[in-house]
């Protein structure tokens, strides 16, 4: 009993992981129920038993990309101290993050999807990114409380729409020149 429930934990993960990795680098029209459950060496049929949908399990892949970086701006601070927002960015915007659809930040891959989405994935992402924020916030001492928000919010949308940017360039100088001004003006937006 205790081997076939580590089992099924064991093929739910795979298919996350799966599922996570594909709905970020192909979006969600990009990937369907068969690839996700081939990549995890699992069939349509578990899928479905784990996840009851394609949206379904963009969800759960929403979820835990979010949670990455919910788990990942306190770790910044704390490793950083001050530094920890120039730490970021240079991490955010660097060639391996960028370059790694796959396993980059949901924030830019799956954001774009959230128009097309149902209400109960957008009111996730929408707890998550309110989370995100907050976090992002508590990390910004410099500025009252109001003004924190606020700069969490553009340092977000900076980094966000910056990456996905990048991301969409194939002229690896004009990729470098908008890292750059992106980096500045990020950095820029957070001097007090």
């Amino acid at each position: 009993m205790v081997k076939n429930q580590t089992r099924k934990e064991e093929t739910r993960r795979n298919m996350l992981d799966a599922a996570s990795r594909g709905f970020r680098e192909n979006g969600f029209a990009g990937v369907g129920v068969d690839g996700i459950a081939k990549a995890a060496n699992a069939t349509s049929g578990a899928f479905y038993a784990h996840f009851g949908s394609k949206d379904g399990a963009f969800r759960a892949a929403l979820d835990l990309g979010l949670d990455e970086v919910i788990d990942g701006v306190p770790r910044f601070q704390r490793d950083y101290g001050d530094g920890w927002t120039d730490a970021f960015i240079e991490y955010y915007l660097g060639r391996a993050h960028r370059d790694d659809l796959a396993c980059g930040c949901a924030m830019t891959s799956l954001s774009p999807e959230m128009m097309r989405a149902d209400a109960q994935t957008r009111a996730l992402y929408d707890r998550k990114m309110q989370t995100i924020a907050t976090l992002i916030a508590k990390g910004l001492p410099q500025f009252d409380t109001q003004q924190q928000r606020a700069k969490a919010w553009s340092f977000l949308g900076i980094l966000i729409g910056g990456l996905t940017m990048a991301r969409a360039l194939s002229d690896d100088s004009a990729i470098d020149d908008v890292s750059v001004a992106i980096k500045a003006a990020a950095a820029g937006l957070l001097k007090a």
